[in-house]
């Protein structure tokens, strides 16, 4: 066997690998809990059984997803427009300070989150905001803002300056040269910031934990609740059923963001 079908079959057989855990929770969700229980496993479902669904789809699921979606709205849109504003500041002008500025986003990005619960829970009591979505939107927002600043400010500083220049040698203003060849430009940016802050607070659960009371919570409490909620046997494929649910909205997200990112890329290389 040559070079390149050995790679191939490699690189087949660490995809299945890959693959095969988010099988197994779409195929459990339709198994019974006997089967799901049962020595032999059932690796194809067939017939199919949507009583999972059923037995999570209630009031608290439906509350739970309304939270998690208007608080990742909030953290991606606050977050993009802050890390925006502060990559264009620290790469397109020079002031006192600005190096002192990026090295301490560097420093509040290795502080271990747990280090920061204690004084994150005492400022969210003193301003009431505790069990709330501006709170948790907050400790968010604090959360996904350095690392995004990062990501945008590498993407700022590879857009040469020169193209705004030369826009306003034919006639453009500082604004609008940079809204209409910069701003372009950046949407490969924009677009992986937002991918990341997304997938930050949809998945995060311990913070919310902390902030979020157990009747309020997001999408990842809830379906921790499913294998908590008494002594009774786990209903296994209602947890897969509620996990392939809650990947629903991030499923989407990214087959919309994709096609955006796609041909952003390839406007930015016809452009370059």
């Amino acid at each position: 066997m040559t070079r390149r079908p050995l790679v191939n079959t490699l690189g087949v057989l660490v995809s299945l690998v890959w693959v095969f855990p988010v099988y197994w929770m779409v195929s459990s969700a339709f198994l019974t809990p006997q089967q799901v229980r049962s020595a032999t496993p059932t690796f194809v479902p067939f017939g199919g059984d949507l009583s999972a669904f059923g037995r999570v789809l209630d009031s608290s699921f439906l509350s739970s997803m309304r939270l998690s979606l208007l608080v990742t709205f909030l953290v991606v849109t606050i977050a993009l427009l802050f890390a925006f504003l502060a990559a264009l500041a620290v790469s397109r002008f020079r002031f006192a300070g600005r190096k002192g500025f990026i090295l301490t986003v560097l420093i509040v990005q290795m502080i271990p989150a747990e280090g920061l619960f204690i004084s994150q829970y005492k400022m969210l009591e003193s301003w009431s905001l505790l069990n709330s979505v501006a709170g948790l939107s907050l400790v968010y927002v604090a959360m996904v803002l350095p690392f995004t600043v990062w990501m945008l400010r590498g993407f700022v500083e590879g857009i040469p300056v020169e193209l705004e220049q030369a826009a306003m040698i034919d006639g453009c203003g500082r604004t609008r040269a940079f809204f209409a060849v910069t701003f372009p430009l950046l949407a490969p940016g924009l677009v992986a910031s937002g991918v990341y802050a997304f997938l930050q607070a949809w998945n995060e659960f311990t913070l919310a934990t902390v902030v979020m009371s157990p009747s309020n919570r997001t999408v990842p409490l809830w379906l921790r609740g499913l294998t908590t909620q008494s002594n009774a046997a786990i209903d296994w494929p209602g947890v897969m059923a509620g996990a392939l649910l809650v990947a629903v909205p991030v499923i989407v997200f990214f087959l919309v963001v994709q096609n955006k990112m796609t041909s952003g890329l390839v406007a930015g290389a016809v452009k370059g």
